[in-house]
């Protein structure tokens, strides 16, 4: 009975503490999804010996398409934030206070599955590109796209959700696919 009575008091204690955290300072660039649950075998994982690039990381798909991303299994996450132009795109490069409408794909990197997708809703997100409107992996990572351009974000847990929130790990890196469908 004693046990069954200090698992009440820490779940209520974990429960207060998280509910008086600090609210987050950027909103989910996409979220949506199943909650993941933790797992301290995947918080603990060893090395690879070397941090994976965007070419580590393969998608399929052209613009416009729904993407897949695999996530592979031979090296570590990176430690900073990563980006590669799938496709080119046209125009003027986005610039800090510019409307984006975007397409995406998220795929954690712990679990390789993914956790949301706008072109399942059919629908774009939009966002005021440096307004903190959206983690600081895309207000970053999209610095510069074009109209038309696919690109691919590796985000670290530092410009994503930190120690986690909502459906997302702590220290989870996130891998997205994105469609710039308007810039401007």
């Amino acid at each position: 009975m004693q046990k069954i009575g200090k698992i009440v008091v820490v779940a209520a204690a974990a429960l207060a503490l998280s509910a008086c955290g600090q609210a987050p300072k950027t909103q989910a660039a996409a979220p949506a999804g199943p909650p993941v649950p933790s797992s301290s075998a995947a918080q603990a994982t060893q090395s690879k010996g070397r941090e994976c690039t965007a070419e580590d990381v393969k998608t399929t798909g052209k613009f416009g398409e729904v993407p897949t991303i695999t996530v592979p299994d031979d090296c570590d996450p990176p430690k900073k934030l990563v980006t590669k132009d799938l496709s080119e795109g046209t125009g003027e490069g986005a610039k800090a206070g510019q409307k984006l409408k975007m397409n995406y794909l998220l795929v954690t990197w712990s679990d390789k599955q993914k956790l949301d997708s706008s072109f399942d809703r059919g629908q774009t997100f939009d966002l005021n590109l440096g307004a903190g409107d959206v983690i600081p992996g895309w207000d970053q990572g999209l610095a510069g796209i074009k109209q038309g351009a696919r690109r691919l974000l590796i985000i670290p847990p530092d410009l994503a959700y930190g120690d986690g929130g909502g459906r997302m790990k702590p220290n989870e890196t996130l891998v997205f696919v994105t469609d710039a469908v308007a810039v401007g």
